[in-house]
């Protein structure tokens, strides 16, 4: 269930994400492949290693930062060196732990203010998706809204299980739609990177600092709290090598897992404390049987109605919206520049070839400084 949560609730956010900053359809099944498998790789070699139930993820919110910078990226190339680039940061923060603490000194409440400033505009898909193709998106939120109800932890899967039914019948009744079953098949797409000012400063930075805030920090706080200790170090560095390896098959960094990890560490599993660990092995297996299907996922999601993919997109991403919204107001001291922030992120602005979310960042950062400088004068 761990692994199969994790995959349905947000693999087209990921898929969404590499289309916008230039992936072709077999780069993305490619990239989604070896996602698959380094997810499960590192999840298998971090619990069997550790004997503890700690699980890897691709990031969701990077997802959602890569489907808004597609203006950073002057070819898929681009991307990729952002992907490396964010890797070796990954892998310096575990070796050298003052990488680390410079990326967790950006105060909360303004990394989850750009965050919530990306997700935005995909969120809002769900909405303008209707528009596009009321009777292919309708019925997909009529179930996740009786989902979200009824069975909330699988309103999300369920979601996406309507939306293949939608693909299926649109497949079905569409005669000017057609399947390749060889490319179906898996395969594996490696594009030369190339490491442009603007993609490493609007999508390798943003990364970063969103995987280090959004994933794999609450990753750790959701062990401690089933009373486990993550290997921090072991950890990063895992995670920042299978992101190394997988970003030139078009890979998006791999963090610790946040929201999923609670479903192999909980004690709703009905597994002793000191026996969970095997949760995660078996999630880890299972994310290696899925990489199987990822090209034939790909060709299926290319034939869905305009909109549609997009519109399940924006109602996965809504429990992370609605999270980064709570943190980004929840310390009044710097509410105005999370605002400012937000505001930023959301706009979709590009300034000299870089993405919003890294000029985010640096508005609210600026308008921080100054506030304090001010204070500081009225104070003396």
């Amino acid at each position: 269930m761990t692994a199969l949560v994790g995959f349905t609730s947000s693999f087209v956010v990921i898929l969404t994400g590499l289309r916008a900053v230039g992936a072709s359809d077999a780069q993305a099944a490619s990239g989604l492949l070896v996602l698959c498998v380094v997810v499960g790789a590192t999840t298998l070699w971090l619990a069997l290693r550790h004997r503890i139930p700690v699980t890897t993820a691709w990031s969701t919110p990077g997802g959602a930062i890569l489907g808004t910078a597609g203006a950073s990226a002057d070819g898929f190339g681009d991307a990729v060196g952002a992907f490396i680039v964010c890797a070796l940061l990954l892998i310096l923060s575990g070796l050298w732990p003052a990488l680390g603490r410079v990326a967790s000194s950006i105060p909360a409440p303004l990394a989850q203010a750009m965050l919530a400033g990306v997700l935005m505009p995909l969120c809002m898909k769900a909405v303008t998706g209707l528009g596009d193709s009321p009777v292919a998106v309708a019925p997909v939120l009529v179930v996740w809204l009786v989902g979200t109800m009824l069975l909330p932890r699988w309103a999300v899967p369920l979601t996406f299980l309507a939306a293949g039914v939608v693909i299926a019948v649109h497949v079905l009744t569409d005669s000017s739609v057609s399947l390749d079953t060889a490319e179906m098949l898996p395969s594996l797409e490696f594009t030369s990177p190339s490491f442009s000012p603007g993609a490493l400063a609007g999508i390798a930075l943003p990364l970063y600092v969103v995987t280090m805030a959004s994933q794999n920090l609450p990753g750790v706080a959701v062990l401690k709290s089933y009373g486990y200790r993550t290997p921090w170090r072991d950890s990063l560095v895992t995670t920042g090598i299978g992101s190394l390896v997988a970003a030139p098959a078009g890979g998006s960094p791999v963090n610790l897992a946040a929201i999923s990890a609670a479903l192999a560490a909980s004690p709703e599993t009905g597994v002793d404390k000191d026996r969970r660990w095997r949760n995660a092995v078996w999630s880890g297996g299972t994310y290696l049987v899925l990489a199987v299907s990822a090209s034939a996922i790909v060709v299926l999601a290319s034939t869905a109605p305009q909109g549609l993919l997009a519109a399940v997109a924006g109602v996965a991403l809504l429990g992370a919206f609605g999270g980064a919204v709570e943190g980004a107001w929840s310390d009044p001291r710097l509410r105005l520049p999370a605002v400012v922030t937000f505001l930023v992120a959301a706009s979709g602005t590009t300034f000299f070839g870089v993405g919003a979310a890294f000029w985010a960042l640096v508005a609210g950062i600026v308008t921080m400084v100054l506030l304090r400088v001010t204070e500081g004068r009225a104070v003396h």
